[in-house]
């Protein structure tokens, strides 16, 4: 974030990767709205986009390439956001992904950081992407499943964010990616005072995926997730196993995790249910004890 004027301060940010759906259209949407949540979460509006293109040019056909970013601008268009240009390199793994300029009053940006005691904590999607696509690649994911994680990770964070924004008090959000639900809510209390409770039963979930998760059918990052935050989580014997994994499983556009205080909270996610962010859910609560740990109940 830059501030340029006392009423503006520019946000820019990057973000690409390579498939994790096998559709290239689908692709180029789910990418965008990856990209676009980074400005969602600060509570600012998303105005320019740029390409960002590794493209293995000689053995893969053009008209994947046009349908990538076919899908992106349909989705940056969604966002009213302009596409000024972009950058292509012939590489042999195809990746790609958006640098982002957008806006921000520079009293009213929102860290992804700051979470107080007292605050409820609100999450805008459900969890398990990372799971699905897992199992996607294994061909075990139904297509119904599929379809559930897809629409998921096309979702802008746009409406999440406007709503956001016209709270009183949010004193962190952040958008859960690829550090799961509990590394990217830890990030919401390191390195201060306040501590959290997660309800695991409160937790929105994309389907059925206990099975693939019993069958050890999880993406690498989770196991990684789950070794770093360790430390600072308590699991109580009411949460099941499989829920917890589910709570560290790198998420792919996901949605935002909000911290608010709790009666804001509650009138927050009821109205974005009643707007059609049906998975919106208040899953936890920040408290003074532990300090600077998570329990999940």
């Amino acid at each position: 974030m830059y501030k340029l004027t006392d009423d503006i301060a520019l946000i820019q940010t990057v973000d690409f990767f390579t498939p994790i759906v096998d559709d290239p259209y689908t692709f180029g949407l789910v990418t965008a709205a990856n990209a676009l949540s980074d400005v969602y979460a600060m509570g600012g509006i998303p105005l320019t986009a740029m390409n960002i293109i590794c493209f293995p040019i000689k053995t893969m056909d053009i008209s994947v390439l046009h349908e990538i970013l076919r899908g992106g601008l349909d989705k940056m268009r969604e966002a009213n956001v302009l596409l000024v240009g972009g950058h292509s390199v012939d590489d042999d793994e195809l990746k790609y992904g958006l640098s982002l300029s957008g806006t921000v009053h520079p009293e009213k940006v929102i860290l992804n950081r700051g979470a107080r005691p007292g605050d409820s904590l609100i999450i805008t999607k459900p969890l398990g992407t990372g799971i699905i696509n897992t199992a996607l690649k294994a061909n075990m994911a139904s297509d119904e499943l599929v379809d559930k994680a897809t629409e998921s990770m096309t979702e802008l964070n746009k409406k999440a964010s406007e709503m956001m924004v016209q709270s009183t008090t949010i004193h962190a959000c952040t958008d859960v990616t690829g550090f799961g639900l509990l590394g990217h809510a830890a990030e919401m209390i390191e390195g201060s005072d306040a501590g959290m409770i997660i309800d695991s039963s409160a937790v929105p979930i994309l389907g059925d995926i206990k099975e693939f998760v019993d069958m050890g059918i999880m993406p690498g990052g989770l196991h990684r997730n789950k070794t770093f935050r360790l430390p600072i989580i308590e699991k109580k014997a009411s949460c099941p196993d499989w829920i917890f994994d589910v709570m560290f499983d790198p998420q792919t556009s996901g949605g935002l995790l909000i911290s608010l205080p709790h009666q804001e909270a509650v009138e927050l996610c009821k109205k974005m249910n009643e707007e059609g962010i049906t998975n919106a859910a208040i899953v936890g609560k920040v408290t003074d004890e532990p300090k600077g740990k998570i329990i999940v109940t």
